[in-house]
């Protein structure tokens, strides 16, 4: 009776011997010998192409991808795909993106990446070439500017309370805030498809032109006058040209198509004994400067510089002069994943990319650091009142393309985000 026998040697290894004949597939090739039928069966070294490394029995163990580049006890992380939602303050730093080889300028991704290496969870020579570890931010934020739901994605390995260690060390104005598994091919920027900011500013910024600043810590916006300033707002909600909203940006040019979806100025507060009041704009993206033009521009008409019809005309393709109000008071809240949500969140594999069980901790980190160091910084350096005194020398009737290439080479170190050339 012809027998046959198979031996499991490894996930990966299959010995069957029939009539004195031993077949054995290592998924690399065939290895055949022949055996008298009353021998005694000798164990054959599996043999395989390529670089491995001994296991157990003498067995040789292919490398696989999913190994971790690791040696001695490191080896059993294992390197996953992950996005960590991110709060900063900005003073003090030369925004988002990190400058390889400019200690000079430092930045929030460098105070990131100094604690990723540092906690373990990436190789050293990662921080010389970020797309080592597929690094990508959903939104680049410049100079002085904060975040309380920046995210990132990137490739780490899977320490022990990763989250912590990271945390133990960073600088106490940048904390990871939550940290959450997405799929192999996730891209932070390209899979977002909102970003909602806020914009933080006194309201003395709506006072009429004519209206002192000597004390203006003393204002009170009017309800009539906050009415307004939601209706200027709300004329910008749909698809608009804003290309006299950012720099060299051609009137044809198509990226400079954008949809807005939400502004609104919410009701005034009292905070440091003067009133302020947050604006909340959300849209597909934005371009250099925009959130900043689109927020100065409805001052100036509040203030009474220009008309309402100049917003329209900002629209069509001549250029007009548009202010940029001061980036002090920017702020990244949130970015949305609604199409990533919809395909693998409900899959029983990934989770949504939303931050419910952490929003107690983001608005805490607010209070604590982004508030604080808005009111404190207008406080004392008065940045919208300097900023309010420059806007009679713009010129809001004719066009102006002299007065936006002065601007344009003045302060280009605040702005929003870069997902200007993403089609979302």
């Amino acid at each position: 009776m012809q027998k046959i026998r198979a031996l499991i040697a490894s996930p990966r290894v299959l010995r069957i011997k029939s009539n004195g004949w031993l077949y054995k597939c290592a998924g690399i090739r065939w290895i055949m010998s022949e055996e008298s039928g009353n021998a005694q069966t000798k164990p054959l070294k599996r043999v395989e192409e390529g670089n491995g490394e001994s296991g157990e029995n003498g067995h040789i163990r292919k490398k696989l991808k999913s190994d971790v580049e690791q040696t001695g006890d490191d080896r059993k992380h294992p390197k996953r795909k992950v996005v960590l939602l991110l709060a900063y303050s900005g003073k003090g730093y030369y925004g988002m993106q990190r400058n390889a080889g400019s200690s000079q300028f430092k930045t929030i991704e460098d105070e990131l990446v100094t604690a990723l290496i540092k906690s373990g969870c990436i190789p050293d020579n990662h921080g010389d070439d970020m797309k080592k570890m597929s690094f990508q931010r959903c939104a680049r934020t410049d100079k002085g500017v904060s975040a309380a739901g920046q995210v990132v994605s990137l490739k780490i390995w899977m320490i022990e309370d990763v989250k912590e260690k990271i945390n133990s060390n960073l600088p106490p104005q940048i904390r990871v805030l939550g940290l959450k598994r997405v799929t192999g091919g996730f891209n932070s920027k390209n899979s977002c498809d909102a970003r909602t900011y806020s914009y933080m500013l006194p309201t003395v910024a709506f006072a009429p032109k004519d209206n002192g600043t000597e004390n203006s810590t003393a204002f009170r916006l009017e309800p009539e006058t906050l009415q307004r300033v939601n209706r200027l707002f709300g004329s910008y909600k749909g698809t608009h040209n804003f290309h006299n909203f950012t720099s060299q940006k051609a009137a044809r040019d198509p990226s400079a198509r954008r949809y807005i979806t939400e502004m609104t100025c919410g009701e005034p507060f009292v905070r440091g004994g003067a009133e302020f009041a947050e604006i909340t704009v959300r849209g597909q993206s934005f371009m250099m400067h925009q959130i900043r033009k689109m927020i100065g521009l409805v001052i100036a008409v509040v203030k009474g510089y220009s008309g309402d019809e100049v917003l329209k005309r900002s629209w069509g393709e001549e250029k007009v002069d548009v202010p940029k109000a001061p980036g002090l008071g920017l702020v990244l809240e949130k970015v949305h994943f609604d199409r990533y949500n919809k395909r693998f969140g409900g899959d029983g594999l990934h989770e949504c990319l939303e931050w419910t069980e952490e929003e107690q901790a983001i608005l805490a980190f607010k209070e604590e650091h982004i508030y604080p160091s808005i009111v404190e910084t207008e406080c004392q350096e008065g940045s919208m009142t300097s900023w309010m005194a420059t806007l009679p020398i713009h010129d809001f009737e004719a066009t102006a393309k002299g007065a936006q290439d002065k601007d344009r080479g003045q302060d280009d170190d605040e702005e929003e985000d870069n997902g200007s050339d993403s089609a979302l």
